[in-house]
């Protein structure tokens, strides 16, 4: 059996170009490299690239879009040649076209600077700054399925991150907790009873997780634990901790779970990428 042959064509080929000054000239051109045209001046060096190749290139595209797109752009003639095979959409750059501005590249010129923001945004995969790994996201009844599968008989909290790895007192946090009606919290690994006294030491950098249930693995629970962790990943801006406990209720191991962009292993969550991320003129993409 014959393998299959790859039809990727890898050159742009033009034949009986009669552009201008040319003279039924036939080329290839390799793609993925860098060719330069070189001659002395009127020998049709703008003609092939400018007035031929690229020429074609922005007619073929203009004829893909709608008939009512069309008609705001005007009818492009086809240059003289015969054929032209293997050309993909192109951009062409006028040595005249000078900008003052250091920023200034050649997609910033072309605009197609605008559509690559929003194709990193919307393609892009995003990593852990920190391990590298792929940052994931769940959503709830994943998270709950997940919780599930969980040994018969594990005990475990359901925690609502609130504060993580800031200085200060948090009163004001820990108070509109108390209020909704929660009373326990976990601070920096300790649970503590949010109707007593609790102080916090100023001077280091707090994690504070509200105790949004404690349940022990069941057949029976779902429903149960679905609210609880609806509300905890309320609490939590879309965060979540699952805190493995022992008969004492001492945590033996920690679970993040996120509905955001997150990184399991370092706990790092970033929220989704938008364009502005990736423009220079914006404060996030700086």
């Amino acid at each position: 059996m014959s393998k299959t042959q790859n039809t990727t064509n890898p050159f742009i080929e033009v034949r009986g170009a009669s552009e201008h000054n040319l003279r039924h000239l036939d080329l290839q051109l390799p793609k993925n490299k860098l060719i330069v045209f070189t001659g002395v001046s009127g020998s049709g060096k703008s003609s092939l690239a400018f007035d031929t190749i690229y020429a074609e290139g922005q007619r073929r595209y203009i004829e893909s879009l709608s008939s009512y797109a069309r008609q705001f752009l005007g009818q492009i003639e086809k240059p003289e040649v015969k054929s032209i095979t293997g050309l993909s959409p192109s951009i062409s750059i006028d040595q005249k076209s000078v900008a003052n501005n250091p920023r200034s590249t050649v997609a910033t010129i072309t605009d197609i600077y605008d559509y690559m923001r929003v194709l990193y945004t919307n393609v892009g995969k995003c990593h852990c700054p920190e391990c590298g790994n792929p940052l994931t996201s769940q959503t709830a009844d994943q998270i709950i399925d997940q919780i599930m599968s969980l040994p018969e008989g594990t005990r475990f909290l359901i925690l609502a991150p609130i504060v993580r790895g800031r200085r200060g007192r948090h009163r004001r946090e820990l108070d509109d907790a108390f209020r909704a009606g929660y009373v326990r919290a976990r601070i920096n690994g300790k649970i503590h009873e949010l109707g007593q006294e609790i102080i916090v030491d100023t001077r280091q950098r707090n994690n504070i997780e509200i105790v949004a249930d404690r349940l022990v693995r069941k057949s029976d629970i779902r429903t149960r634990l679905a609210n609880s962790v609806n509300a905890a990943l309320k609490m939590g801006t879309g965060n979540l901790i699952l805190s493995v406990v022992d008969g004492s209720q001492q945590s033996t191991e920690d679970i993040f779970f996120s509905k955001n962009l997150t990184c399991s292993a370092c706990q790092i969550c970033i929220e989704p990428p938008t364009p502005k991320d990736f423009s220079f003129n914006s404060p996030s993409g700086m």
